[in-house]
């Protein structure tokens, strides 16, 4: 299986078309509170001219159902990842989307199964498992413990937290997830992304497909 590629938290035009011509399957930007986060206007203009097949992806943490479905639509976005509380309720009323949905493990959050909602996991597009911290949304560059998502391996869940060039392989082959996603571990300086560890996580994603290919 082909591991998709996300890389999250863009703010430069220079920064989406190198993602894109890398080979990055999703490119992500943030429309919620954060230091990458961009307007839906600043999106538009820094996405032009993707290469066919690269998806887009709306990152949103509990806003108003309204506001999403405005931004989804001017931006025209093919993900919403929803990095919040979101309920299936509130899901549900953007159905008509791809939806990411995070959930975030770490210490009290043991099992993934403990924090899915039932059902959840056949309703999602795909679900995504970042580190849990008590004072931000995202997982800060943090890792966490990849043993908390052995019961999903070859499901439909990214993997992300902390994440990097150097351990983005060792990841891969212990949990074998439907696909990768990356912000801080591939970036100069928040929001700024750097061309060399992009290149970098890319080929150890490409890497570690070969070596579980070969086993």
């Amino acid at each position: 299986m082909t591991t998709k590629i996300k890389i999250c938290g863009l703010t430069r035009r220079q920064d989406v078309l190198s993602a894109g011509e890398l080979g990055a399957d999703l490119l992500g930007f943030v429309f919620a509170k954060s230091p990458r986060r961009i307007s839906p206007e600043r999106m538009v203009e820094i996405s032009a001219g993707l290469p066919e097949g690269v998806l887009k992806v709306g990152v949103f943490v509990d806003a108003p159902l309204a506001e999403i479905q405005d931004v989804a639509a001017f931006c025209a976005l093919d993900v919403l990842q929803l990095h919040g509380s979101e309920d299936l309720d509130y899901c549900r009323a953007l159905e008509s989307y791809k939806l990411l949905k995070v959930f975030r493990l770490g210490v009290g959050r043991t099992l993934p199964e403990d924090i899915l909602p039932e059902g959840s996991v056949d309703f999602f597009w795909a679900t995504l498992f970042d580190t849990w911290l008590s004072d931000m949304a995202g997982g800060g560059g943090k890792v966490f413990d990849w043993r908390q998502v052995l019961p999903w391996s070859g499901s439909r869940f990214f993997l992300a937290g902390g994440l990097n060039p150097e351990n983005v392989g060792a990841a891969i082959e212990m949990t074998r997830p439907f696909g990768v996603d990356v912000s801080s571990g591939v970036e100069s300086s928040p929001g700024i992304k750097d061309l060399a560890k992009m290149r970098k996580f890319i080929e150890a994603v490409k890497t570690a497909e070969k070596s579980g290919e070969d086993e």
